[in-house]
């Protein structure tokens, strides 16, 4: 039984993650198109190419971590090595140099590459550490719930602050705000995570006779189904949450025309988040978390299509809807990480190989192809249906940005819950494993 005490040290690594990677959820785009000056095209082919590059380093970064043996375990050391490059190069992705043009995109291209590459550093053995804290099913989505309320909080401090803060520190020059905004959370986040390294502990181990290499780690991998069911889910459940959020500033600048309200807005869809996540593990008392899962996506879907008949001149109803779809979808996504943990002791129990760091890393290069395949589409669909930065947009503009917000997610999570029909690792299951495996500690 983990302390309260570890599960909350374990969640502020993720306050630390989320400050950076919702701040780029949310507000990279908009900077990128309104505050640095390239065009949305162009961020949208960014955002592919750069999130395709960082994917494919995250399965590598899992085998180093699979392999790291320090006094200190596998995993948590990252947290400490990392901690200090990742909030600098987080600055420097929102700097806004003196550059031409092209000079500009070539920078944009280099710093977003950096700060990605940074954040699988640290972000892929900071995951993995979740599923060695314990091996109860329990605790483990006790300690997801834990993480992603606390790493929700860190996305509040963004929704809330970065703004206010953006004009606080510019004084009208929003190039110079966004880069304090971010090096003031930066260093909010080095020490969280250095306070996530020193406050937990790692507990379940690979068998100590194993010895494998980086391509059998690969075939005893797609030899768990399980892993692939969980790997499809994660692409397409990311896919619909960064098309809506990505938008979501859009949607409320020019769709209901309240640019006073976009702080409020997202503010109040993080309040949602985090309440979610809150809930998720008092329902996995009374609910199976598959079956949960499953619904929870239909029911996402069902109110982003229905968001699409809420008037331009609705604010408080689309805000109402926004918070409640952000309550229920988030009461999703610790479910899903519980679930990582759960198809590692799988692929175990199948092939004889414990693969954690490989597992983790492997999704989140399906969680990361989600991000990269939703921010570029919605770049594109920016472009095709004509928006222009900053000014009053056509009536297809608006459409589109609409579109984006609602109908478009609605279809990731769709296909969500149905790939995740096959998915057979409840608790029963999961229990009877473990019974079968060496190197357990409960």
């Amino acid at each position: 039984m983990l302390t309260i005490k570890e599960k909350i040290a374990y969640g502020l690594g993720d306050t630390a993650s989320n400050i950076v990677f919702q701040t780029v959820m949310l507000f990279l785009s908009f900077f990128y198109t309104d505050v640095f000056g390239i065009s949305p095209a162009i961020v949208g082919t960014l955002f592919l190419v750069v999130r395709i590059f960082d994917a494919v380093t995250d399965p590598l970064m899992g085998a180093m971590t699979d392999r790291t043996n320090t006094k200190y375990g596998k995993f948590r050391p990252y947290l400490l090595w990392m901690a200090l490059p990742f909030g600098v190069i987080s600055v420097l992705a929102f700097t806004t140099p003196d550059l031409s043009d092209q000079g500009k995109v070539i920078y944009a291209f280099v710093t977003y590459a950096l700060l990605m590459a940074a954040y699988t550093a640290i972000n892929i053995p900071y995951s993995a550490l979740g599923g060695v804290l314990t091996a109860d099913p329990k605790e483990r989505v006790s300690v997801q719930s834990y993480r992603f309320v606390f790493g929700m909080l860190g996305g509040l401090l963004v929704t809330a602050f970065t703004l206010p803060l953006v004009e606080w520190f510019g004084h009208g020059d929003k190039a110079k705000g966004y880069q304090l905004t971010i090096a003031a959370m930066s260093a909010l986040g080095v020490l969280m995570f250095i306070v996530c390294f020193a406050g937990t502990r790692e507990r379940v181990f690979p068998p100590k006779s194993q010895d494998s290499s980086f391509k059998n780690d690969l075939r005893c991998l797609w030899q768990n189904d399980q892993w692939r069911i969980l790997s499809v889910a994660a692409l397409f459940v990311l896919f619909g949450i960064v098309m809506r959020n990505t938008v979501a500033i859009y949607y409320v600048k020019y769709y209901l025309g309240r640019e006073d309200m976009i702080t409020q807005f997202v503010t109040i869809g993080m309040i949602g988040n985090i309440l979610g996540c809150a809930v998720a593990q008092p329902l996995t008392k009374y609910v199976c978390k598959v079956k949960a899962y499953i619904v929870l996506q239909v029911i996402s879907a069902v109110i982003c299509v229905l968001s699409y008949f809420i008037g331009s001149d609705q604010m408080m109803l689309a805000t109402v809807v926004f918070f409640v779809w952000s309550f229920l979808l988030q009461m999703a996504t610790p479910l899903l990480w519980a679930k990582m943990a759960d198809t590692v002791d799988y692929g175990q129990w199948k092939t004889g190989v414990r693969i954690t760091g490989m597992t983790y890393s492997s999704i989140v290069f399906f969680i990361k192809m989600g991000l990269a395949i939703g921010g570029a589409v919605v770049g594109w669909l920016l472009a095709y249906y004509g928006y222009q930065a900053d000014m009053e947009q056509t009536a297809e503009a608006k459409h589109g940005i609409l579109l984006c917000f609602t109908v478009y997610p609605a279809v990731g999570f769709i296909i969500v819950a149905w790939v995740m029909r096959r998915y057979k690792l409840n608790n029963q299951q999961i229990n009877k494993i473990q019974t079968e495996l060496p190197n357990i500690a409960v």
